[in-house]
């Protein structure tokens, strides 16, 4: 049985039902709406997060319409961000495919982004529970301001992991944290077991970004986008932040100085990627991911009880420091 086979297990049919209500949430009878939706959910992709929400709903209690909703809520709320994130950074792609302000334009991009974030708020208050509904409403500014960190990050000049993980934590780990703690809440979890949910759901996010920042220094075609793109759009990240801490080169500071104001070219990318390699900084961030992984696997000892459920989530956290897309 592969890993994903292993995670889906406690959960397939909820997750099936998950991915039909999902669907129908973007369905519209309109021709340009209609088709940019079907654009979007041609993309699908491993449902990571609604796999997450479910998971820690059946560890709490039990999967309910409460959970099913708040999952699609979340799952779409994310949908609309990075609609509006390939606007905001000019992206062509999403997962290998044109993104929508590439299919269409930038007007008809924020638009759909505006109406998918309309429809999670509409699913989100079909559960009925205040705490859920705020806590969403929470994620989307949270969400907002991580994306205005950073971009204003790019004219920081310091260089600092500090920095680096205060972007993530409110972008990817706040959605991972959003997830884990709302899927806890919809089987009636405690307090006290929410917020261990949250830092759970934390590490996990934390985890999941450093991993797609590693990818940025190797060429893949599954990933979607090609070698030393952040550093493209002005991003320094945790592998040449420790590279460029760790050295007094500067040559390589001079590189970094020019991702941060955008005038790095493409020679000049390879030059600080083969630096970071050597310099270790691919090895930092793994050992980073190790950590991290090592916190998520003590909650599980101490807070999962039922042996499937121990297992998916288990199976989950190595899924998130392996996968190679």
């Amino acid at each position: 049985m592969d890993i994903l086979s292993i995670i889906k297990q406690p959960i397939e049919k909820d997750l099936n039902d998950f991915i039909a209500l999902f669907n129908s949430s973007l369905d519209h009878s309109d021709g340009m709406l209609s088709s940019a939706l079907s654009h979007i959910r041609q993309r699908g992709g491993k449902r990571m997060r609604p796999m997450l929400t479910l998971l820690m709903a059946k560890n709490y209690g039990a999967i309910s319409d409460v959970t099913q909703h708040s999952a699609v809520g979340l799952e779409l709320l994310h949908t609309a961000s990075l609609v509006h994130d390939d606007v905001v950074d000019e992206s062509s792609e999403r997962r290998g495919q044109a993104s929508v302000n590439a299919s269409y334009n930038n007007k008809v991009a924020v638009l759909v982004g505006d109406y998918i974030l309309s429809t999670a708020l509409l699913h989100v208050s079909y559960t009925g529970n205040q705490r859920i509904i705020e806590y969403l409403a929470e994620l989307g500014r949270t969400l907002a301001a991580g994306e205005i960190l950073q971009l204003s990050n790019i004219q920081n000049q310091e260089i600092s992991e500090e920095v680096y993980y205060q972007v993530i934590q409110q972008k990817t780990a706040a959605l991972f944290e959003a997830c884990a703690a709302i899927g806890a809440l919809s089987a009636g979890a405690d307090e006290q077991q929410v917020e261990e949910a949250k830092q759970f759901g934390r590490n996990l996010g934390i985890m999941f970004q450093i991993r797609d920042d590693i990818f940025d220094y190797f060429d893949s075609k599954e990933i979607g986008k090609p070698t030393g793109n952040d550093m493209t759009e002005g991003k320094l990240t945790l592998p040449v932040i420790y590279a460029l801490n760790n050295t007094d080169y500067e040559s390589v500071h001079t590189l970094a100085k020019k991702v941060k104001a955008g005038t790095i070219n493409a020679e000049e990318i390879a030059v600080l990627v083969e630096f970071t390699k050597k310099q270790g900084g691919i090895d930092y961030a793994e050992q980073r991911m190790q950590d991290f992984s090592a916190r998520c696997k003590q909650y599980i000892a101490a807070s999962v009880k039922e042996k499937a459920i121990r297992d998916s989530l288990t199976a989950y956290v190595d899924y998130v420091v392996r996968r190679n897309y």
